[in-house]
């Protein structure tokens, strides 16, 4: 068991820097990959960062936005709202139906939204309009808006950190099959000379 501790001694922290280091066993393509892996990893983790960042911070701004200048409006139903069979009691079900609203400039505004089944005509429902007056679902509460920008920045980083990392992996295959190559021709020229070496 003496092999031990030269094991353990090649297992340690220094085996992954090799390619960094000077030695007689090292090739270019050692060192072209340990550059390629370096700055790989780089844009994967940074890039994928700061476009997460970027992604979750854009849609966090767009929602502010919606909560400031979306604005609650009256509405009155101009049709009674379809009744389902399937309504509850308490009229939880709800169905398309049309209504009418006016603007903040005094305009006449008409559109379909959802009601409570079975509403009559003239029932007033709360809608959602932006700044030209038409409808728009209620925005998101500021919890919501962080919840929903935080789970954007992490798909968009994912994917954007996907991009160099698979872009990286093809570059380490590439070269894994060309030292291969370097290998076979290697023991193709030694396997000539093996019969001259041992007769």
């Amino acid at each position: 068991m003496r092999w031990l501790p030269s094991m353990t001694a090649f297992r340690g922290p220094g085996v992954w820097l090799w390619r960094w280091r000077r030695n007689p066993l090292r090739r270019r393509s050692d060192a072209l990959e340990a550059w390629i892996v370096l700055a790989v990893w780089s844009v994967t983790v940074i890039g994928g960062v700061l476009a997460g960042l970027a992604a979750a911070h854009s849609v966090e701004r767009g929602m502010d936005r919606e909560r400031a200048e979306w604005r609650p409006v009256m509405a009155l139903l101009t049709q009674d709202a379809p009744k389902s069979a399937a309504a509850s009691a308490a009229g939880a079900e709800r169905v398309w139906a049309k209504v009418r609203w006016t603007g903040t400039d005094g305009s006449s505004h008409a559109g379909r939204v959802r009601v409570a089944a079975g509403s009559t005509t003239g029932t007033a429902v709360t809608v959602w309009t932006d700044r030209d007056g038409s409808l728009v679902t209620e925005p998101a509460t500021a919890s919501q808006a962080h919840v929903r920008a935080a789970m954007v920045g992490v798909l968009v980083g994912a994917g954007v950190a996907t991009v160099p990392f698979v872009g990286g992996r093809m570059a380490r295959e590439r070269l894994e099959r060309r030292r291969m190559a370097q290998w076979d021709e290697a023991w193709a020229r030694f396997g000539s000379t093996w019969g001259r070496m041992t007769g």
